[in-house]
């Protein structure tokens, strides 16, 4: 790269561990450790990640000048210290689990940073862990200058904050600090109601629509004292999280009558009603934060970040009440886009780099397409060598193939392109179907992803069209915006549907759409433009030239419990484990019916190594 600076980006140890390299101050590579591990939110240190956006970039560790690390490992200890003391000695246990840890790893990360990159002998940086949130909000957004927020469980000890991004620098003015937090709170509703923390927080936001908002006054009156700005207090009585090994408390147990619901037993009324109370709640927050955030700034632009900016219901709210003009997410929200911020902030806040926006308006963040691809000759050379049938067509017979199959109600594995940053599949590692199909939810559900029936799926819709199915005028490129079907596509419901309530509702179509309508009549929806993939706009707009709709179901290319597939191996195994009924690899395609029966995998990265 000749004499481009070079700064890798990291987050690791907590979960979603990934690593970004930023050249000349342009996004060139980032990914999540767990694509290439195999293990679902890895928190381990990225050395695949690494190694991967060192090979894209064309330079080796010795040629990069910065290495920033998303946070301050020292500061993240005192905290859990002076936690453990206020508590002690109730915390004893959590705190004798968690030291192995700080003590072999995440204290020592400027030793393990030299170890892990042969030759480097640049400058390591710790920016806080809401400064890498924040400039990963405002850096790659389309905005000279914005309010900036930050949401998620807890950094440092920042929970949550809000600041402003001008030019080449970001300031946070106000944080709220430890154990009171927004994320926190959330995610204890998730483990109450038995989902995984950390992870089963979408499924919580996908079931609260079947419930009723029933304990809204009893979190109100107990658990939280809510300010008008958003800040906010926990009663600590109720939550375990500072000194146990679980997020909620007896207490809370008997508030809410009863134990938490055992992982994988059947789903009640009232974990529904519970899920839809603390979205309300989330919601409600979120509202005077942004609110907060306007009244202090004045801006008309508002970037977000942080895990708690993933609840695109919340972020739907705020952008269809019109608190700013415009809302930009950073869409790998959570810890990973940490690693993405850490070096954005080391390009711009301290080297003091000028920023210039595209004249495109457009962001810079690529349309998050930012991890490894394989050309059609290399995916070619590995199906021989396998020996597994498949044909390989022109770029126009392929989408044509493609077309055909999903309007005959068949799933297709479409894996295309670089791969995505951050947890959702855009139409480069997705399963997609057939939106007008009454039976796709449930036979995605579970016939292909083996997950819970009641989770929605979203539209991938073309972003000319958006506003003739939703009501949406802006565009959603990474399905962080929830907005509702447009009424003209509704389906008049019988008066006995209208009395189904609970799961029971699932089952009813609700439009002319009805694979990624919600039983609220919203949507997550993604917005597909011809600048970001101009070959999965192309899909889309054949399949509305075939069929007159120019939306398709998109869910991300894998089953649960395992990462987004990330090499031709990974998709090939995913498309044999399930009942998807076809397989597009650039521009080859695999029909499940010539396949020979899948023997036992053993590694299938051997072919696909990235040196």
């Amino acid at each position: 790269m000749g004499n481009s600076v070079n700064i890798l980006g990291i987050s690791a140890f907590y979960h979603d561990s990934a690593a970004c390299l930023v050249q000349n101050g342009v996004i060139q590579a980032a990914a999540q450790q767990e694509r290439f591990s195999r293990k679902k939110h890895d928190h381990r240190f990225p050395s695949d990640a690494v190694a991967y956006c060192l090979k894209e970039g064309g330079i080796s560790s010795e040629q990069l000048d910065h290495v920033a690390f998303y946070d301050k490992p020292w500061i993240k200890f005192e905290r859990l210290l002076e936690t453990y003391l206020s508590f002690a000695p109730a915390g004893i246990r959590s705190f004798w689990k968690s030291m192995p840890l700080w003590l072999k790893e995440k204290l020592w990360m400027s030793d393990r940073l030299q170890r892990e990159l042969p030759g480097f002998e640049g400058e390591i940086l710790f920016p806080e862990h809401h400064q890498s949130h924040a400039a990963s909000a405002f850096f790659p957004s389309p905005f000279e200058s914005a309010a900036v927020l930050t949401i998620d469980g807890v950094g440092e000890w920042a929970t949550a904050s809000w600041g402003l991004g001008n030019g080449n620098q970001v300031e946070l003015k106000q944080e709220m600090e430890f154990p009171h937090s927004l994320g926190l709170l959330y995610t204890a509703f998730t483990y109450y109601t038995g989902f995984r923390v950390n992870s089963g927080e979408y499924k919580m936001m996908g079931l609260a629509p079947y419930g009723e908002p029933k304990y809204v006054r009893t979190i109100y009156d107990n658990l939280i004292d809510l300010k008008e700005d958003g800040s906010l207090r926990l009663n600590m009585k109720y939550f375990n999280y500072c000194q146990g090994l679980t997020m909620t408390s007896p207490r809370f147990h008997r508030l809410f009558g009863g134990p938490p619901r055992k992982p994988e037993s059947e789903l009640r009324q009232r974990d529904m009603d519970l899920a839809r109370s603390i979205q309300d709640v989330t919601e409600d927050v979120m509202m005077r934060m942004a609110r907060h955030a306007k009244k202090q700034t004045g801006e008309k632009n508002l970037c977000l970040a942080g895990g708690v900016t993933l609840n695109c219901v919340g972020n739907g709210r705020i952008l269809r009440e019109n608190i700013f003009d415009n809302v930009w997410i950073q869409p790998a929200a959570g810890d990973a886009g940490g690693a993405l911020g850490a070096a954005l902030f080391t390009w711009y806040h301290k080297l003091g780099n000028k920023r210039t926006l595209p004249s495109s308006g457009r962001d810079m963040q690529k349309g998050s397409y930012l991890g490894p691809s394989w050309t059609t000759d290399q995916i070619e050379n590995w199906l021989k060598q396998k020996g597994h049938p498949y044909k390989r067509l022109s770029k126009d017979e392929v989408i044509e193939e493609t077309v055909e199959a999903i309007a005959s109600e068949k799933v297709v594995g479409w894996f295309c392109g670089r791969m995505e940053f951050g947890p959702r599949a855009l139409g480069a590692r997705s399963i997609i179907g057939d939106a007008r199909s009454k039976k796709m939810q449930s036979k995605m559900n579970l016939k292909i992803k083996f997950r819970e029936s009641f989770r929605p799926f979203a539209p991938s819709v073309l972003a000319e069209d958006v506003n003739d199915y939703f009501d949406m005028n802006v565009e959603s490129p990474y399905m962080l915006l929830v907005a509702d079907v447009r009424e003209k596509r509704r389906r008049e419901m019988t008066e006995d549907e209208k009395k189904l309530f609970g799961i029971a509702k699932l089952h009813v179509p609700r439009s002319d759409i009805p694979a990624v309508t919600h039983v609220d009549y919203s949507a997550r929806i993604q917005t597909v433009n011809q600048h970001d993939h101009k070959r999965y706009h192309k899909l889309i707009e054949k399949f509305k030239e075939k069929t007159g709709f120019g939306v398709l179901v998109n869910t991300s290319f894998n089953v649960r419990g395992e990462p987004i597939v990330c090499t031709p191996g990974d998709a090939y195994t995913c498309f044999m484990r399930t009942e998807m009924d076809m397989l597009v690899l650039e521009d080859i395609v695999l029909y499940k019916e010539d396949q020979p029966e899948l023997k036992e995998i053993k590694d299938w990265r051997e072919e696909f190594e990235l040196d």
